[in-house]
């Protein structure tokens, strides 16, 4: 797998691959609408040559990690931004088999990997380290083909999901918040079908203990028995 993306990066233009697009407006927007400040701590995953970190940048987000399994594909992002990067965490691996920090992520970005995943082990490794990375009450927002979408995308086949098939991925720890359809046009002009969600992670039972609202119900449970 890692082969096949280097390739990919080393003999094409980042421009002329299918998913490119010059801005990542909705996903800038959905990571806005999580209301999280400019302190958060962002990763986008699979960002390689993706151009939403220049946009997140400018914003006044800070706090950024960029993860892909292709160094060709994130030296494309790092000459772009020149000094500009300097300020970003740069991670080359594969998701599936890293082993991310706990808890170091309020907003965990992926537009157009999961749906590579076509293995179920590959895919419960991935969430293995969404739930072990993202904080409690923090989020992910996850774009992949829509089930009208690409059955195959660069040579390699894809898994098409809706709402409710990315949920059953993610499982009972995440709640779906939101989802959006996206008519993305392609540098060649073809339309791909994207289906982007948002989720957050639930705080354990012992996190929503400690939590200010589990304080007050502990409270109010204790005037109540005395």
């Amino acid at each position: 797998m890692k082969q096949h993306w280097e390739n990919v990066y080393k003999t094409k233009r980042a421009e002329s691959l299918s998913w490119f697009q010059p801005r990542a407006e909705r996903s800038l927007r959905l990571i806005r609408e999580t209301g999280l400040g400019f302190s958060a701590s962002i990763i986008d995953v699979g960002g390689g040559a993706s151009r939403l970190v220049d946009e997140l940048l400018e914003a006044g987000y800070r706090k950024l990690t960029v993860l892909d399994i292709s160094a060709a594909a994130l030296a494309v992002a790092k000459a772009r931004l020149g000094e500009r990067g300097n300020t970003v965490n740069w991670v080359e691996g594969d998701i599936t088999q890293l082993t991310l920090p706990a808890n170091a992520y309020d907003i965990w970005h992926d537009r157009a990997t999961f749906h590579f995943l076509t293995n179920p082990q590959d895919r419960q490794a991935y969430v293995a380290n969404v739930l072990r990375a993202v904080k409690p009450g923090g989020f992910a927002i996850i774009a992949t083909f829509g089930e009208d979408g690409p059955t195959q995308c660069t040579g390699l086949p894809v898994v098409r999901y809706s709402p409710d098939l990315l949920q059953a991925e993610f499982g009972s720890a995440f709640n779906l918040l939101k989802h959006e359809q996206e008519e993305h046009r392609t540098p060649a002009g073809a339309v791909q079908k994207f289906v982007y969600c948002c989720f957050q992670k639930k705080p354990t039972a012992l996190e929503a203990e400690l939590s200010p609202e589990g304080d007050r119900q502990q409270q109010k449970s204790l005037v109540v028995v005395f």
